[in-house]
């Protein structure tokens, strides 16, 4: 079956609009998936969707698919962040608990290493040199994704659909325990897939393809289910 893809920039990054790094609720991710969900509907009329996401986009499937649901023919998650390394950033997590709700449109730097997305060093400077790049994560962002992914990995037994989790154990950005400990419930009900040396962007890893053919096969299983 020939596959389409359809997506979006996440609100805050990109080319989407509002402030940089800045929600103020998990809820404005989850009704950004119901309107790309929607759109893809009216696209793709008729056929089966899976829905994707990587790194803070992981986190948001994995959370959409607890909380809506959705009736589509499985979810994908690389690199999520549910671990990740601003939990070793001991003050700037003490602040976005502590500030997070008295000003929670106050920006700080995220901490995030470019070295660490890729081993590829033309990927890293593509990302340096990209203008729409920023290192921006808002206390109020902080605050509200610290209970999510506290929530998310809690209720990780509670996931219905099928699910693909793919990591790099090498990956110093969003940690491979995100994904082995919230495939650990679900047993035979996910797929986890790690690969020894990857760093965060499978995508842009040298196992690119072995990446992509593994997200291929696991479509193509679902979509004849």
């Amino acid at each position: 079956m020939d596959l389409f893809s359809f997506g979006a920039d996440l609100r805050g990054h990109g080319r989407s609009g509002g402030p940089r790094g800045h929600i103020s609720s998990i809820e404005d991710f989850m009704q950004d998936i119901d309107v790309l969900l929607e759109q893809a509907r009216v696209r793709y009329p008729g056929l089966p969707i899976i829905l994707y996401g990587h790194s803070l986009g992981g986190i948001q499937v994995l959370h959409y698919g607890l909380l809506r649901k959705p009736n589509i023919k499985g979810v994908i998650a690389t690199s999520s962040g549910l671990h990740t390394a601003i939990e070793q950033q001991k003050i700037k997590v003490m602040m976005a608990k502590v500030l997070g709700s008295l000003t929670p449109n106050t920006a700080i730097a995220s901490g995030l290493d470019a070295k660490a997305i890729s081993r590829d060093e033309k990927v890293v400077q593509a990302y340096l040199n990209d203008p729409l790049v920023h290192d921006k994560i808002s206390l109020g962002f902080g605050r509200e994704m610290i209970g999510v992914t506290t929530w998310t990995l809690a209720h990780a037994g509670e996931f219905s659909l099928p699910l693909l989790l793919l990591h790099g154990k090498a990956d110093a950005i969003a940690f491979p325990s995100s994904s082995t400990e919230f495939a650990a419930p679900l047993k035979e009900k996910c797929t986890l897939v790690l690969w020894d040396d990857a760093y965060h962007e499978l995508h842009n890893e040298p196992e690119k393809e072995e990446v992509f053919k593994t997200m291929k096969l696991w479509m193509n299983a679902r979509l004849q289910e």
